[in-house]
C-alpha cells in the first residue's frame, strides 16, 4: 500500500463490518456521540501534543518535527500527562455519567411509596 493521502482518506473511512451498535432510540443521537467521541479523541492527541512541544521548548528552546515525532515523556511527565487526559475526558462526559448514575440510584422500595401516597 502507498503513503498517499488519499489511501489513508480510505482506510480512515472505510465502514466496519457487522451492524453498527445503537446506543439511543434516535439514530441522530447515536450519530451524534460518534462524532463527539472522535472529537475527543482528536483533541485529547492535540493536547498531548501540544505538551510535547511545550516540553521541548522549554528543555531546547527549538524543535523540529523529528524532536516531537521523537519525543518518549518521562515518568512523571506521563503521569501529569495521565492526569489531565482523564481531568478532561471526565469533564467532556459529565453529562453521561451522571445520567447513568441518576439510573443507578436505588428508589425506594414500592411497599414505601405506597405508604407515602395513602398520607396524601
Amino acid at each position: 500500500m502507498s503513503d498517499s493521502p488519499l489511501d489513508w482518506m480510505a482506510l480512515a473511512n472505510k465502514k466496519a463490518k457487522g451492524k453498527r451498535p445503537e446506543f439511543f432510540d434516535e439514530p441522530e443521537d447515536d450519530r451524534i456521540y460518534s462524532i463527539l467521541i472522535a472529537l475527543v479523541g482528536e483533541v485529547s492527541v492535540l493536547r498531548t501534543r501540544l505538551d510535547t512541544v511545550e516540553r521541548l521548548l522549554d528543555e531546547k528552546g527549538t524543535i523540529s518535527r523529528d524532536d516531537i515525532e521523537n519525543f518518549a515523556p518521562d515518568r512523571e511527565a506521563s503521569f501529569e500527562r495521565g492526569a489531565l487526559i482523564r481531568e478532561y475526558i471526565l469533564r467532556v462526559m459529565r453529562g453521561p455519567i451522571q445520567a447513568m448514575e441518576s439510573l443507578q440510584e436505588q428508589e425506594p422500595p414500592i411497599e414505601d411509596v405506597s405508604r407515602e401516597l395513602k398520607k396524601i
